[in-house]
């Protein structure tokens, strides 16, 4: 069974930023960075498509769906232009 939690909530709401101690936390550095990616959250998405195509994704191995997610995100970025003159 889970205890209940003994953290005085309304004290640590009540704090400024300048009254948490963060000194136990190691700096941000370039390596820290240069290693860092960005994750964007996936939206589930349910589409036909033919069999074929799905076929030949899943032969280029096991990351096939994140390299479909690629190719859409390459065709989206060649022709965004065309989209935002066409929405503006």
């Amino acid at each position: 069974m889970n205890e209940p939690s003994q953290t005085d909530w309304t004290r640590i709401e009540a704090m400024t930023d300048e009254q948490i101690d963060t000194t136990d936390i190691p700096p941000l550095t370039e390596a820290f960075f240069a290693k860092a990616k960005v994750r964007v959250p996936l939206v589930t998405l349910t589409i036909q498509m033919d069999p074929t195509l799905l076929e030949w994704y899943k032969t280029q191995g096991e990351n096939y769906k994140q390299r479909m997610i690629a190719a859409l995100r390459i065709y989206m970025v060649a022709h965004e232009d065309k989209y935002f003159l066409a929405v503006s």
